[in-house]
């Protein structure tokens, strides 16, 4: 069937594509998919398919094999950024300010390209393969959640999902045996001083160079506290404080970003943010408060579906094309997913630096080389029947 399976992708290659830029064309952000979802609703149901709307703006659909068997589901994300599109090509973006600027275009072209696939197929099909078509990735708290709770993991045995990866060329494939993404965890401080003339700094209580302490201190943290053989990030990405050169300013305002993969340093983390903002502050005379937003799980693929993953990528691509990469330290709610079965997240390598296609996800430059969709779609498909037959 493996092979049949290779014959429709390269069949439907032209349809996955033109899907791809249709969804380019006109991108929807978090919440507001209703055009995508009655695209992909309209698609499932000219395969014979009885798709259902799902968490707002999602949609579910199942592909019932003649004899019975396990579930695997396979997922994608439909939301696009609010970033202006920069493209010079013919689906480039006709919605100003919003653009597919990720991928997830492609995720939803590719997954009714496996749906093409196992509906041509579903009469030598033994077991179900469950479509979720997932909206607000890029919104936390995400779509994932939602899914769930309108069933897409009720009865699965195994999950799968793909993100287009600019950083690996055209034609590789990604993957771990474990972690993958991190999570993608936020905190604000706030540091309440004591404003005055900038010509008398011993009446005040400087926020900005308390501020500045805090920075130093925190950016200690991960060489100094945390192990090597832990993967985790600590940034600063705002500081904020005062509008006038000559005046101290009452307060000032820190916020950042923590990734981790695992709940131990996930806390060692924030509870020594928590002792060196109450250290430094104490020490000159501030107060201050620390505000927390722990965000999606880590990503940690299950190493039995990842070994299937990459033996059908080895197959596909060549050997020297599945790739062990680095885990991301960026964020994905595909793990809510993996919290109720066994999955893997892979990564397909749609970069091409002699096309041009080099800019970073979240660019407005954006793109893919379109023949990963078609090795995108095969790989899926042919590792849902490996675990369908497991």
């Amino acid at each position: 069937m493996e092979q049949k399976i290779h014959a429709l992708v390269t069949e439907n290659h032209e349809y996955i594509v033109g899907l791809r830029r249709h969804f380019r064309a006109h991108p929807e952000i978090g919440g507001q998919e209703f055009a995508t979802q009655q695209k992909v609703m309209a698609e499932l149901a000219a395969m014979g398919l009885e798709p259902r709307p799902a968490a707002g703006t999602g949609v579910i659909a199942e592909i019932k094999g003649v004899r019975p068997g396990k579930t695997v589901a396979v997922r994608a994300d439909m939301d696009a950024l609010p970033i202006q599109d920069e493209v010079d090509r013919p689906y480039r973006s006709q919605t100003a300010g919003v653009c597919h600027a990720c991928g997830h275009d492609g995720h939803t072209a590719m997954l009714l390209g496996v749906a093409k696939v196992f509906t041509a197929l579903r009469g030598e099909l033994a077991g179900n393969i469950r479509l979720l078509f997932q909206p607000s990735e890029e919104r936390f708290p995400g779509g994932a959640l939602a899914m769930i709770k309108d069933g897409a993991m009720a009865g699965v045995d195994a999950v799968i999902g793909a993100h287009l990866w600019q950083p690996l060329d055209i034609g590789t494939l990604g993957i771990t045996y474990g972690p993958m993404m991190a999570s993608p965890d936020e905190f604000t401080i706030t540091i309440k001083g004591k404003g005055g003339h900038g010509s008398m700094p011993y009446d005040a209580i400087d926020p900005i160079a308390i501020g500045a302490q805090i920075v130093l201190a925190l950016k200690s943290i991960i060489g100094n506290e945390i192990s090597h053989n832990e993967r985790a990030v600590l940034s600063i990405g705002v500081f904020k404080s005062g509008e006038v050169f000559n005046i101290i300013p009452d307060t000032a305002m820190l916020k950042g970003t923590v990734r981790s993969f695992s709940p131990a340093v996930r806390g060692k983390i924030f509870g020594r943010i928590e002792q060196i903002c109450q250290g430094i502050c104490a020490a000159a005379g501030a107060s201050f408060t620390l505000e927390k937003y722990f965000g999606y799980p880590p990503v940690v693929n299950d190493p039995a579906v990842a070994k299937v993953v990459a033996a059908v990528g080895r197959e596909v691509l060549g050997g020297d094309k599945v790739l062990e990469v680095n885990p991301a330290m960026v964020g994905e709610d595909f793990s809510y997913y993996q919290q109720q079965a066994p999955g893997c997240f892979m990564f397909v390598g749609v970069g091409n630096k002699e096309k041009g296609i080099v800019y970073p996800h979240h660019h407005p430059k954006f793109d893919i080389d379109e023949r990963g969709l078609g090795y995108g779609v095969e790989i899926m498909a042919r590792t849902a029947l490996r675990l369908l037959e497991a």
